[in-house]
């Protein structure tokens, strides 16, 4: 405790990192504070009732989950940072099939500006897109016959407007994520996210208490899925922590007067390379269908579908699961590239012993990783479904999204990249980090 207490001393006398996490913390008030503006023309007192008499078990429930509560307040951050999400996911996937887009990722800094560029601009398109389904999904919200919007009130000019407030907002989380990362502590978006999560675990807990206050639960059989959750959660992330190692050996050659080489060393392959991020990819492109659906409120039809992706149905946790599963291989192959790895090792004179080196080595790495990224994938889907299920029996599903898989892996997965950024801070300046051989692992 003691060694723990030094550690946060030593944060502060570091200035710059001082003042990289105040900025960080500010930058996030920020963002706060936009969550609980509502939008003009919203009656905020009607809007308090209808959401309060709302059930959160649907997929617009997941969708504030995301966004801090900003969606159920009707805010001017309602969309939170979820289009920049959807937009950079699109260009990815584009870079994987235009030649134009490839031969700009391969152009180190400047390509990647340009990137970025395209991907600001695909964010204030989807936004705007979902903006307007936002604002049909708010016209038809009422409390006993009452609507949040005063009839008087709707019409073109508020519909325009609210579009373009919802745009600004969400462009102007995408600046301050933009500025977390770059001047600040941790990655900005996933920093925006997990900080939404943990604001609603106050909510979440107070609709529990009134509902076993109520009688509507039973404490015992909530306790106990939830112990059982935390342990399958547990064994899961265990799992997705391991390593496979391959040996490298480096030969012997002469260096000037040095001899260089003779040694074996290991390249770390993990089982979950890609972290949390394809559950974030995924959750981020199941919002779509509910932003075309809301549309049509007055569609059978169009209803019908929408009950198929309903967050708790088996058609969506299916489609959600598959969709992780292929993330999971997409990002791992844009963080670890075999080809790369072969090619550095065969300069260095390194092989791995009983294969040739260059395109025999790049191709049984690539063997591996495919084989050890598939229970990796697997138990991520596992992860990220388990509340749907958990919620079916009988415990609420805001208590369960946030004590679920998915919240959990994120929460914890982005507080390990913070503070493996912390640690690194620490150590170049010669200071003890929170691990005593000062080697956090962070979870990409």
């Amino acid at each position: 405790m003691a060694k723990f207490q030094e550690t946060f001393r030593n944060i502060f006398k570091i200035h710059e990192l001082r003042q990289r996490i105040l900025y960080t913390l500010a930058l996030l008030v920020v963002i706060r504070v936009g969550a609980h503006i509502t939008l003009p023309g919203i009656d905020h007192n009607i809007l308090t009732q209808a959401m309060a008499n709302k059930t959160s078990d649907n997929l617009f429930g997941l969708y504030d989950l995301f966004v801090g509560g900003a969606f159920s307040n009707a805010a001017i951050f309602a969309l939170g940072i979820m289009p920049y999400i959807s937009s950079s996911i699109i260009l990815q996937l584009l870079g994987a099939v235009v030649p134009s887009i490839q031969k700009l990722q391969r152009e180190g800094e400047e390509g990647r500006k340009k990137i970025t560029q395209w991907t600001r601009y695909g964010t204030v398109i989807i936004s705007a897109f979902q903006a307007w389904g936002v604002t049909i999904h708010l016209k038809n919200i009422n409390f006993n016959g009452v609507p949040i919007i005063p009839a008087e009130v709707q019409g073109f000019f508020w519909t325009f407007s609210t579009i373009l407030y919802l745009v600004a907002g969400t462009v102007f989380i995408m600046w301050l994520g933009e500025q977390i990362t770059d001047k600040g502590i941790g990655n900005g978006i996933s920093l925006i996210i997990t900080v939404g999560i943990i604001d609603r675990l106050p909510y979440a807990l107070l609709d529990e208490f009134r509902l076993l206050s109520a009688g509507q639960r039973n404490i015992v059989i909530e306790i106990v899925i939830l112990v059982l959750l935390y342990f399958i959660i547990a064994a899961i992330v265990l799992v997705t922590q391991g390593t496979r190692r391959i040996p490298v050996q480096y030969a012997k050659r002469v260096v000037g007067r040095k001899v260089m080489g003779g040694v074996t060393q290991y390249i770390p392959l993990r089982v979950n390379t890609a972290g949390v991020m394809p559950i974030i990819f995924a959750q981020a492109i199941m919002f779509i269908p509910s932003t075309v659906l809301s549309f049509f409120p007055d569609s059978e039809f169009m209803q019908t579908v929408a009950g198929y992706f309903q967050y708790t149905s088996f058609t969506y946790s299916l489609i959600y699961a598959l969709m992780i599963i292929f993330f999971t291989y997409f990002y791992t192959a844009i963080a670890f590239n075999p080809e790369d790895v072969a090619e550095n090792m065969k300069k260095q004179g390194g092989f791995i012993p009983g294969i040739r080196p260059g395109k025999q080595t790049a191709e049984f790495i690539d063997n591996i990783l495919t084989k050890i990224t598939l229970p990796g994938s697997i138990f991520l889907a596992i992860v990220a479904i388990l509340p749907a299920f958990i919620s079916r029996l009988g415990v609420s599903g805001s208590f369960a999204r946030f004590f679920g898989g998915t919240s959990l892996l994120i929460i914890v997965g982005v507080a390990l990249d913070t503070l493996q950024q912390v640690e690194s801070h620490l150590l170049m300046r010669h200071y003890d980090g929170f691990m005593k051989a000062g080697k956090m692992k962070g979870r990409r």
